[in-house]
């Protein structure tokens, strides 16, 4: 297709005209930290770097594959090819006033960018301008994937660093699909007709529009770099042996069992020379000799060999590759250089990777039905999405979903990770129409913030439940490159639950809270109505209830005389009543012959679909005990529709459409057929939300609800907490908080001071950082509306007495050395001193007791309004990224744990929760009869410190203890402030793949 949205004069004919310039100055050094992988709109990679002066050739035979319109585009004049001077200006570079990035695919430009930093006429000039022209010149056979947009990001990032602000690009007024990368983009911008062309000039400064258009983009590409490997047309197994047995063999007879749709090919190098087919299928020496376009390559041979079989794939077009070879950064140092070097090799081929050390991948849709993977059977089809960092776990996922009669819309198992991650997933997952419920298995995770913030996202829509293997190990697993942390587990968890994920701890409460949310609606509120054939099984299940901070209702007694048609309208009742929204059945086994568990099972089912809309409102799950079978039977394949409706076969892929009512029942545990499906919907109204078909065409299958069943009460309640609590954050997640503006911010001024104090202390002390005085950090506080209550310096009790005449009685004496600050408890604090004589005596009483002045290092400071003392604190942590925390001061919070956390920026919402969510809040509203505290001035505060913290990425920590909540406001008595030059951020610049 002829585009020509990717290329524009951003010079206009001054470009043209301008004089070959000098050399980059040797002062400048590469900035390899500009170089970024990034996913493109197709799903493909390209690398984007600076261009510097060995790539003269490479310029050179980039342009001659650029069409003339292009060119003309480009130049605004025929212009068949660049000259010398050309070429020398467009590859040397100072990497500061004029820069150069390249996108490139196997080493050879596919697109270029460059800026040039201009004064206000135009004219070439150095720092401090704060304006650059920029032009950009696409390939045609690159058109259209989203490289501009890609390089727009990049050398927009690269100029702000720089000092530029403002970029100018000139474009002909054909050129409309360049003029729509710009406008699109999200910027703040103005346009012109000048002299025949159009005249753009942007702002750099990122807009909420921008990063929105930003991730969007992301989005969109790493969703399609995913289904490009789930949904392949042509898949060839490398590895295959030629006798039956091994892990590539056994991958295709995996890939032929499942009834793949596309084609499959065998390559093995060693193949016979009469040898033309392996289990039926064609077998070839090499990728490259199969001659027909393969779109994903499971590799299944020793790692020495991988790096040809990754050459052989790139240089014939593969897309993608399922790394199943072990030997990686699993194995040691020499391994994870291997591994290092795979992802760079294939990256340089603009191929994606899952593995290595992968177990494989999955993908039941019916018009695929791909299994690439070393699983023991194909899992039957449904709505949940599964994704694993270890095969084994995987393993084991997949028999424990499949016992339960829960199906899979696709799996991945991604060993190492090297590449292809669970963030990745999300990204496909988020819209995918054939993902309900996403579960994952996670050991590491490569970028929290990002994985926060895609959590985040996805979980608006469709649960997404998390297992965090290797918690308390204290490292990553082998083969996993991840940030440290410093933050507990607990606070990752708190942070994980603040963005919607379900947060479990086993990969049993993995399965059981994934067959609930993917066979049940999520439950309206809290209020759970238990009924059953035994009264000490109710009981318990009461208790579990109480134990996870569910309202249970008491027990309805069935006895156990009790058939399965009691049963049927129990819940039938408990369904229509509007004082429940959830039910608990519980079972055990008859004494006599009241009934069978498939009886049983098919009255629950029956109750279920006689419900109405009220049944289908209000989720469902069976507690049993030693009744064998009766799992089984509630996901059962069974139909509600009306008799005479066909049945779809498995091997007939049809469009799911609608069905005016749910029934009750999942996938069939016996097989992928489509009878079996576990299908539950996701709409607003939760992750079961059925589909409706159109009632003059002929009945398909209805989607239908699953029973989930569970061996033991405190399982069963656990995993319906989870959907109660989970439902709770989808319904407050409709309507999210603010982040709040205050008049009293200067953000200027915080800036000036932050710059002044590291241009004057921050050198060598990278790795530290700076700690403020105490009048620094009361300066740097003030500005956003903080008042530090004033503290002075008591050398002597003749200081200490001016101190307190000049604050005014009654004071504190208080020490202020490290090893006694906020320890009350040890005596350095005496408050209440209301004269001169007082003070003078617990001065003398401090300095006799704990040690001379210097060593303490007492300060006198004016009594604050009694009230709760509290702690407030903010912190960058290099994997999570800026964390604000509260809690009571002492050791509620210190030897308890008793904090609560959000991420920053945090909402007035997240205020509100920070202050109620800790066990002792209590304290802070009117405990036993004490008066209640002034919590929106303790908010405003949360909210303050956050916005300090958000501002200014140099401050990495912030203390203040205490903060004394009194009926009618704040006291901040303590402060400390860190500062430190800013790191780089991972997940709020230009998009790009994790580098290695």
């Amino acid at each position: 297709m002829r585009s020509t949205s990717e290329q524009t004069d951003g010079t206009g004919g001054t470009d043209r005209g301008r004089p070959g310039e000098p050399a980059a100055p040797e002062e400048h050094a590469y900035p390899d930290h500009w170089e970024a992988d990034v996913v493109l709109r197709d799903g493909g990679t390209a690398r984007i770097r600076p261009i510097t002066a060995d790539d003269a050739d490479r310029l050179v035979s980039f342009y001659e594959q650029v069409s003339d319109e292009s060119k003309y585009y480009r130049f605004f004049a025929p212009y068949p090819r660049l000259s010398a001077k050309d070429v020398h200006r467009f590859t040397h570079h100072d990497f500061v006033d004029r820069v150069g990035l390249a996108a490139t695919v196997g080493g050879e430009f596919i697109a270029t960018v460059r800026y040039d930093r201009i004064d206000d006429r135009g004219r070439p000039a150095t720092t401090p301008a704060d304006e650059a022209e920029v032009a950009f010149l696409v390939q045609d056979a690159h058109q259209g994937r989203g490289v501009a947009s890609a390089l727009l990001e990049h050398i927009a990032a690269v100029a702000r660093e720089r000092g530029i602000r403002r970029f100018a690009a000139e474009v002909l007024p054909a050129n409309t699909k360049m003029i729509k990368v710009f406008t699109d983009a999200g910027y703040t911008q103005k346009r012109s007709f000048e002299d025949g062309s159009v005249r753009l000039h942007l702002d750099l400064e990122p807009t909420d529009r921008s990063l929105a258009v930003q991730r969007a983009r992301e989005q969109r590409a790493e969703a399609r770099s995913v289904q490009r490997l789930l949904a392949p047309g042509a898949v060839a197994v490398v590895g295959a042996g030629r006798t039956p047995g091994g892990v590539g063999r056994t991958v295709l007879g995996n890939l032929l069992g499942a009834g793949f749709t596309g084609r499959v090919y065998a390559v093995n190098p060693a193949l016979d020379a009469g040898t033309a087919e392996l289990d039926g299928v064609p077998a070839f020496p090499s990728v490259g000799a199969i001659g027909a376009p393969v779109d994903l390559a499971i590799v299944a041979v020793p790692a020495e060999r991988v790096p040809e079989v990754v050459a052989d794939c790139g240089e014939h077009g593969v897309r993608g590759l399922v790394v199943l070879s072990a030997g990686y950064a699993e194995s040691g140092a020499e391994g994870r250089e291997r591994q290092r070097a795979l992802v760079r090799q294939a990256r340089s081929y603009g191929m994606r990777i899952i593995g290595p050390n992968a177990f494989g991948i999955i993908n039941t849709a019916p018009d695929v039905r791909l299994d690439a993977s070393l699983a023991p059977e194909m899992p039957a089809a449904g709505r949940i999405g599964l994704f694993t960092q270890s095969g084994a776990i995987g393993i084991a996922l997949l028999a424990g979903l499949h016992r339960r009669g829960a199906g899979l819309s696709s799996f991945i198992s991604a060993g190492n990770r090297a590449d292809l991650s669970g963030n990745d997933l999300l990204q496909h997952w988020y819209d995918d129409p054939a993902t309900d419920v996403v579960l994952l298995y996670l050991e590491s995770i490569g970028n929290p913030r990002k994985f926060t913030r895609l959590a985040r996202r996805t979980a608006a829509v469709k649960p997404v439940v998390v297992v965090k293997g290797a918690r308390h190990s204290g490292s990553a697993p082998p083969g996993h490159r991840v940030p440290v942390t410093r933050v507990p587990h607990a606070t990752v968890s708190a942070l994980l639950r603040q963005a919607g994920v379900i947060r479990v701890d086993t990969v049993t409460e993995l399965v059981d809270a994934g067959v609930l949310l993917a066979g049940q609606p999520l439950p309206a509120g809290p209020r759970v109505a238990i009924l059953g054939n035994s009264e000490s099984l109710g009981l318990l299940t009461y208790d579990a209830c109480l134990t996870e901070g569910l309202r249970p209702q008491r027990p309805l007694d069935l006895t156990t005389a009790a058939t399965p048609a009691d049963f049927r309208d129990a819940l039938a009742a408990a369904l229509a009543d509007d004082s429940c929204d959830a039910v608990v059945v519980t079972a055990i086994p008859w004494v006599g012959v009241q009934g069978t568990t498939e009886v049983l099972a098919a009255s629950l089912r029956e109750a279920v679909a006689g419900g109405g809309e009220a049944g289908a409102a209000k989720p469902v799950v069976v507690v049993h005990v030693e009744m064998g079978g009766l799992a089984e039977a509630l996901s059962a394949a069974t139909s509600t529709r009306p008799p005479g409706g066909r049945t779809r076969r498995p091997a007939a892929p049809e469009p799911r459409t609608p069905a005016p009512e749910p029934s009750v029942s999942g996938s069939s545990a016996s097989g992928p057929s489509a009878s079996g499906l576990s299908a539950s919907g996701s709409s607003a109204s939760g992750p079961s939300a059925q589909e409706a078909a159109a009632p003059d065409a002929p009945a398909p299958d209805v989607p239908e609800r699953n029973i989930p069943a569970y061996p033991a009460a405190e399982r069963a309640v656990r995993a319906l907490a989870e959907a109660v609590r989970y439902g709770q954050w989808r319904r407050q997640a409709a309507e999210p908080g603010r982040v709040p503006e205050y008049d009293s911010i200067d953000e200027a001024g915080a800036a000036s001071l932050i710059a002044r104090v590291l241009g004057e202390r921050g050198a060598g002390q990278e790795s530290r950082g700076v700690t403020l005085t105490t009048g620094e950090a009361a300066e740097l506080l003030g500005r956003y509306g903080i008042a530090l209550r004033p503290a002075l310096p008591a050398p002597g009790p003749d200081e200490a007495a001016l101190a307190a005449a000049r604050l005014g009685y009654p004071v504190a004496l208080k020490t202020t050395a490290p090893h006694l600050r906020h320890r009350p408890d040890l005596g350095g604090v005496r408050l209440d001193l209301a004269t001169e004589e007082q003070l003078r005596t617990a001065y003398a009483e401090l300095t006799e007791v704990l040690g001379k002045p210097e060593e303490l290092q007492p300060v006198v400071q004016a009594m604050a309004p009694r009230g709760v003392d509290t702690v407030i604190r903010a912190a960058i942590d290099p994997a999570v990224g800026a964390v604000l925390s509260f809690g009571l001061s002492g050791a509620a919070s210190e030897l308890l744990g008793d904090t609560a956390h959000r991420l920053v920026p945090a909402t007035d919402r997240d205020a509100a929760e920070l202050v109620r969510s800790i066990r002792t809040a209590p304290l802070l509203f009117g405990w036993r009869g004490s008066a209640p505290v002034d919590t929106p001035a303790l908010e405003e505060l949360l909210l303050r410190v956050s916005r300090l913290v958000d501002d200014h990425p140099e401050i990495v920590s912030v203390v203040l203890e205490p903060a004394v909540v009194a009926p009618g406001g704040v006291s901040v008595l303590g402060a400390a402030v860190r500062l430190a030059p800013p790191a780089p951020t991972t997940d709020l610049g230009p998009r790009r793949l994790p580098s290695y």
